[in-house]
């Protein structure tokens, strides 16, 4: 196209369509002042919704609490079974596997014989080894968190409870450790502060409950043993006697064992800054996802069979008797 007066044309109305503003408040402006005293009203009957809405959640929150004593013996049947407490009965073990179907009529004799040895020598092994550490490996979520110094502590991680809070709405997460040489902790604990209410100031954002604090607990970890920490020796020189001395500092590094210690928003600052945001944001998926899907199906993620995505979880193979 060489003509310069349609070119003109062309680019005039091209500036023209971007100074327009499209945006919904714009909009809204543009309306009929009957409409616009209409869309007030249905705006109005919204917020109503979202009063009822709120409700609901509580009152599910309150279902919640209750259904959780009644999981409670379950979940410790299911405890003692990884713990090596309790051996399951043939009638408790009588649970339907297609793998296990198929795998049967493939093997041969000689394969089978080998088996049933290994059998024997695996009734030395106590419960579940490495349960809950092979079930949280399982997720990409926590397997990221996980680094080589905490496997060895989470190995003597016995089980994982939820305790839920009415008033005010939350919950507590239990890690119960047996007796080992890193803390001297039974116990640490997670508790979460949750809200089911909308924002005064924006209640039309409300999409149900949401977690709003959280608070970790202090680990007492025994000498040289803290895993959060790393030890940096470095030499320093006097300025004036020219001698030279040998400080030793901690730094922080990655370990699962930070998640029990959450980042604290000062509370001199009306905004987090970004950074903290994010952190606090990624704590709070993660304190919700441990309550929502790990506790409830940890045998599920122990085998993998909980993932629905792949993306989801990382397979991580259990140990095998020699």
């Amino acid at each position: 196209m060489q003509n310069p007066e349609v070119l003109s044309a062309i680019e005039t109305k091209l500036a023209g369509m971007a100074d327009v503003d499209s945006s919904p408040s714009a909009h809204m402006k543009n309306l009929p002042k009957p409409v616009i005293r209409r869309v007030k009203a249905l705006k109005k009957l919204q917020f109503d919704m979202i009063q009822m809405e709120s409700k609901f959640y509580e009152e599910v929150h309150q279902l919640e609490c209750k259904y959780a004593e009644l999981y409670a013996p379950i979940l410790e049947k299911r405890n003692e079974i990884v713990s090596g407490e309790v051996e399951p009965t043939d009638e408790q073990c009588d649970w339907p596997s297609d793998e296990e179907d198929d795998e049967e009529a493939a093997l041969a004799a000689e394969t089978k014989e080998k088996l049933a040895l290994e059998d024997v020598s695996a009734e030395d092994i106590k419960g579940v080894k490495s349960f809950w550490l092979i079930a949280f490996k399982n997720v990409d979520l926590l397997a990221s968190m996980i680094q080589e110094n905490d496997e060895p502590i989470l190995e003597h991680l016995t089980n994982v409870k939820v305790q839920f809070s009415a008033e005010p709405m939350g919950f507590t997460l239990e890690f119960h450790f047996s007796p080992n040489e890193y803390f001297t902790d039974k116990v640490l604990t997670k508790s979460y502060e949750m809200r089911a209410e909308p924002d005064e100031e924006d209640p039309f954002s409300f999409e149900g409950p949401e977690i709003v604090a959280c608070q970790g607990c202090v680990i007492n970890w025994n000498k040289g043993k803290n895993v959060t920490v790393r030890v940096i020796k470095k030499k320093q020189k006097h300025q004036k006697s020219g001698t030279t001395r040998t400080i030793t500092k901690e730094e922080q590094q990655d370990s699962f064992f930070n998640f029990f210690t959450p980042p604290a928003p000062e509370l001199d600052e009306e905004e987090i800054d970004h950074e903290t945001e994010a952190l606090l944001q990624a704590d709070y998926e993660i304190g919700h996802f441990i309550r929502e899907r790990i506790v409830p199906r940890a045998v599920l993620f122990y085998t993998g069979e909980a993932c629905e995505d792949v993306s989801e979880c990382t397979h991580y193979s259990t140990y095998s008797v020699l």
